[in-house]
């Protein structure tokens, strides 16, 4: 049985809290045999809407090579990036990538409500009537839509974001069905590209997206996806990858991916 977390941030993300070494140490400590560092690389400055053009690699691949030093004989570490916020200036997301180092892997995600709300971060939606939560939604999804046709990622991350905050923050009991056509769409631009989704453990929650989504992704010829803790410190590192590797089987799957050097490899589950 093959582990790999591909969803983790170390203190070169603004909200992390471990070196990536410490990040390491964690990995193996749980029997992980891989992990990919994504730290957020956001066309936009932390807490603010306000435009970001660079990233210190400098700290990722000094961090990365100390990680490889301690660990690199029981740990596959890859370099990674979570591309935060492409939409809102694909420019500046487009020189982000061109000025990092050569990524074996690259996160597209979208963490903000979209231009018709104006580029809130998710993470604050407040406790709303239930229209809100769908308009808020649509709007989401029309950014990953946006995110997915432009395709400089390897997969989607967190498909289902928003139910993180809309549930698990606010108490609600919110689903995507209403917004199939949406994720459909979503599909059908994807999987003819060869990218894919992750399957985001959510530190141990719902998983983003759950197996509705899941499967409807299958059944529509998918075949791309990771496993990703979305672990921000060292105590959360391979959360639920195992669990979540169960769940890939029971929706159809036969195989998860790694990544290197921008291309996936088929791991049997």
């Amino acid at each position: 049985m093959y582990l790999a977390d591909y969803h983790t941030h170390s203190d070169c993300s603004p909200d992390g809290r471990e070196t990536i070494a410490r990040m390491a140490e964690a990995a193996v400590a749980r029997g992980l045999d891989e992990i990919c560092i994504t730290d957020h690389v956001d066309t936009i400055c932390w807490g603010s809407l306000q435009p970001r053009w660079d990233f210190d690699w400098d700290k990722v691949q000094t961090e990365l090579a100390e990680a490889r030093r301690l660990y690199g004989d029981r740990l596959t570490i890859r370099l990674g990036a979570e591309l935060g916020e492409a939409p809102m200036a694909f420019d500046r997301a487009e020189h982000l990538l061109d000025h990092a180092p050569k990524l074996d892997f690259v996160i597209g995600s979208v963490h903000m409500a979209g231009k018709k709300f104006g580029y809130f971060d998710l993470y604050y939606v407040e406790k709303s009537p239930e229209t809100y939560y769908h308009e808020l939604i649509d709007s989401y999804l029309e950014d990953v839509l946006e995110l997915a046709k432009w395709g400089r990622c390897s997969v989607l991350g967190h498909l289902t974001l928003p139910l993180r905050y809309i549930n698990e923050n606010l108490g609600e009991h919110m689903t995507f069905q209403s917004h199939m056509a949406q994720v459909e769409d979503i599909f059908r631009t994807i999987i003819p590209k060869g990218l894919g989704i992750e399957c985001n453990t959510n530190r141990g929650n719902t998983p983003l997206p759950a197996g509705d989504i899941l499967r409807l992704y299958r059944e529509m010829g998918g075949e791309v996806i990771t496993l990703g803790s979305d672990a921000h410190s060292r105590d959360m590192v391979g959360c639920a990858i195992l669990e979540r590797q169960q769940l890939l089987r029971d929706c159809g799957f036969r195989y998860f991916c790694t990544f290197e050097g921008g291309k996936p490899i088929f791991r049997p589950l």
